[in-house]
């Protein structure tokens, strides 16, 4: 593969990921990003975290996880519970309004799915999941 092959590669893998994410931004009209409804489906999945340990399994840096948390916490979608051994500590939880939020994100979501892959075979989407998988688990060697 040439150089300007692997540019444009990622130029257009980069421009698939780009649109949708706005295409996603122009149908859920909560004022929320992919990295709130990221948080939120972590707290969902494994249930309540320290706010450093959500930012390192996110991949997010700590400045960025507190402007998240801060917007969340306004809305009432996730609550801080204290530590009742150290009070220097708290985890953050997912609440009911939250999960609302959440669900309405995923059906915005899988109706975009459906919408961008509606061209592709069951099987070109399962040769575009392993390929991803290799690229990541590659890109994990390095």
């Amino acid at each position: 593969m040439n150089d300007q092959t692997v540019f444009e590669l990622i130029h257009a893998m980069e421009q698939v990921t780009n649109r949708m994410i706005i295409k996603w931004n122009q149908s859920f009209n909560e004022g929320l990003g992919i990295s709130h409804i990221l948080l939120l489906s972590h707290l969902k999945r494994d249930g309540k975290i320290k706010p450093i340990d959500l930012a390192e399994s996110l991949g997010i840096a700590p400045s960025s996880i507190s402007h998240l948390i801060q917007k969340l916490s306004k809305r009432n979608y996730i609550i801080r519970i204290p530590d009742l051994n150290d009070k220097r500590i708290s985890y953050l939880e997912i609440t009911d309004e939250g999960l609302e939020v959440l669900k309405k994100a995923a059906e915005d979501g899988h109706q975009l799915q459906r919408n961008t892959f509606a061209q592709l075979t069951n099987e070109e989407i399962k040769q575009l999941i392993v390929i991803y998988q290799k690229l990541n688990f590659t890109l994990d060697q390095l």
